[in-house]
């Protein structure tokens, strides 16, 4: 079997645990809100601090993994990721939260995506939206299956218990999945998907430097939509639990949301990722703002807690979408050679909408008691993405990388 897919498979595996991990803070978020008094804004604050020190931490990883390739850069970030949630059992006040989520688990997530799928951009060509579409269902999977089990956990043991279960648990899994990774297919004498050495090669990339790619308007869309992005998927992420109950819904219903979200994104990774591969990333990413666009307009409408499943279902194909054409887009117009570098510095510029979006609708929500302006204001962003990412040259190769929009 070419190793390029366990290299896939270990990538799926890292997804899983550090986004269900994630997810699982929005399950963990009532229990804090109980037991310290704390307002939502400070403890989504939390969490914007954690996307901020990833974002930033991501630029310095996609370099790393450029330089040194991804094996020990994934298992440094595995030990900074499972001693986050083991110190999170022992939180006492807001400065611990912020030092042990906001840093610790914020270095830990900071190569989950972009060495990842780096890696996998370079073991791939002809089929490299879709072997980054199935990495991306491991973060669906981890969404379905995480919040319900830290949920359960803390149901049956309290919520300190689930996270030393789940703290030691991730930095296992992640550890080990970390072993199999290799920088590319020509460390190991392969070619990018499994070609023979006597068949004929994958279509090159064009392969363009840091300097080159950076001054090119179509980078700075791809930032500016990213940044969008975030601010309203991690919003989501982050409040639809806290929404979800607030609307009358039992904490164990609450978190079946997200979960839900988990797993219906799956169905739009694929569904993207096999797009991709087809017509490109510009019109992949405009069938994502496009069905953001519908759930939060479905989001405004709904009053009762199974109306937000039908949110879940609109939403969660939007979700899984935009979490996977961003790095074959990169790999599309600037070529693989310096992805990592480029991939960072655009996610780092999402995370600081991630983690602005959170901090916003928490404070919005204690100003009015309400999420209904929050929400709204995240369909303004997402029309101003909508026109941004119609911009992007429809072309592909060396050409488009340099072409200013029209």
């Amino acid at each position: 079997m070419y190793y390029g897919y366990r290299i896939v498979s270990a990538s799926f595996l890292i997804q899983a645990v550090t986004i269900g991990g994630n997810f699982a803070y929005g399950v963990l978020f009532k229990e804090l809100e109980a037991e310290f008094g704390w307002s939502r804004a400070l403890i989504a604050g939390a969490s914007s601090a954690s996307l901020l020190v990833m974002g930033f931490m991501a630029v310095v990883a996609g370099r790393l993994n450029d330089r040194i390739g991804p094996r020990w850069l994934l298992t440094a970030s595995a030990m900074f990721y499972g001693l986050g949630y083991l110190l999170f059992a022992h939180l006492q006040s807001p400065w611990q939260l912020y030092l042990v989520y906001g840093l610790l688990v914020g270095i830990g997530l900071c190569t989950h995506d972009v060495v990842t799928l780096s890696t996998v951009a370079r073991w791939f060509t002809r089929r490299r939206g879709m072997a980054s579409a199935i990495v991306k269902v491991g973060t669906g999977c981890g969404q379905l299956v995480v919040p319900l089990v830290v949920a359960a956990l803390v149901a049956g043991f309290g919520w300190r218990t689930a996270c030393i279960v789940f703290g030691a648990s991730a930095l296992l899994v992640l550890a080990g999945a970390a072993q199999a990774m290799r920088r590319d297919p020509e460390s190991m004498g392969l070619r990018a998907d499994g070609a023979s050495g006597s068949g004929h090669p994958a279509p090159a990339q064009p392969d363009l430097h840091v300097g080159p790619a950076t001054r090119s308007p179509l980078f700075w869309i791809l930032c500016c939509s990213q940044t969008i992005v975030f601010t309203c998927l991690i919003t989501i992420t982050i409040h639809i639990v806290p929404h979800a109950v607030d609307l009358g819904a039992p904490r164990a219903l609450a978190a079946g949301v997200i979960s839900a979200i988990g797993g219906i994104s799956v169905l739009g990774r694929l569904a993207v990722g096999g797009a991709i591969d087809r017509i490109g990333g510009r019109r992949a990413l405009i069938g994502c703002y496009a069905a953001l666009f519908a759930s939060l307009v479905w989001l405004q409408f709904a009053s009762v807690p199974w109306m937000l499943f039908v949110f879940a279902a609109l939403y969660g194909v939007a979700h899984g979408g935009f979490f996977t054409v961003m790095s074959p887009t990169v790999a599309e117009f600037f070529g693989t050679k310096m992805h990592g570098a480029l991939f960072g510095t655009i996610l780092m510029f999402g995370s600081i909408g991630g983690a602005i979006g959170p901090l916003v609708a928490g404070a919005v929500f204690d100003a009015t008691g309400s999420y209904r302006l929050a929400f709204g204001l995240l369909l303004v962003l997402v029309l101003a993405g909508l026109g941004l990412v119609s911009r992007l040259p429809p072309m592909r190769g060396p050409r488009a990388a340099v072409a200013a929009p029209s």
